[in-house]
C-alpha cells in the first residue's frame, strides 16, 4: 500500500451524475429516490440546522465572548532577530520575508525591543516600539514607518 494506489473504500462513493426520474428502466423513476411525500420530497429544503420548528442548536446554546471585527493582526519582530542582516542594508518586509524572519507580513510588522542588535540598518516596517526606535538609532541606523 503506498500513496499511488489509494482509492475509497468500497460503496463509500457514489455518482452525483446519475439521472434520477428518467422513467422505471432506470432504477430511479417515479419518486426519484425520494420516497413519497412530506417534507424531504418537495422542492423546497429547509434551512441549514433547521430543527422542524424547535429552537435550534446555535439558538439554544450560550453565547460567548467578542470578537473585534476592527483588530488588525500585527506580526511582532524582535531586534535580535534584524541582527542576521548586514551592517547599512535596509530592511523592509520584502527582505524580511526573503531572509525567513516572517512567513508572511499579515496586516503590517512591528519591531519589538526585545534583544541586542549591533549593527547600523535602516529598518522601514509599519511600527516600532520605544525601545527598538532607540536601539536602531544609538547605532546610528533609520527606524522609519512607512
Amino acid at each position: 500500500m503506498d500513496l499511488s494506489n489509494l482509492k475509497p473504500a468500497a460503496g463509500s462513493t457514489h455518482n452525483d451524475n446519475f439521472r434520477r426520474g428518467r422513467g422505471h428502466g432506470s432504477g430511479n423513476g417515479k419518486t426519484a429516490g425520494k420516497g413519497h411525500k412530506g417534507q424531504k420530497a418537495r422542492s423546497g429544503a429547509p434551512r441549514v440546522g433547521f430543527e422542524g420548528g424547535q429552537m435550534p442548536l446555535y439558538r439554544r446554546i450560550p453565547k460567548r465572548g467578542f470578537t473585534n471585527r476592527n483588530s488588525k493582526d500585527i506580526e511582532a519582530v524582535n531586534v535580535s532577530a534584524l541582527e542576521r542582516f548586514d551592517n547599512d542594508t535596509e530592511v523592509t518586509i520584502a527582505t524580511l520575508i526573503e531572509a525567513g524572519v516572517i512567513k508572511d507580513a499579515k496586516d503590517g510588522v512591528k519591531i519589538l525591543g526585545n534583544g541586542e542588535l549591533t549593527k547600523k540598518l535602516t529598518v522601514k516596517v509599519n511600527a516600532f516600539s520605544e525601545g527598538a526606535k532607540a536601539k536602531i538609532e544609538a547605532l546610528g541606523g533609520k527606524a522609519e514607518v512607512i
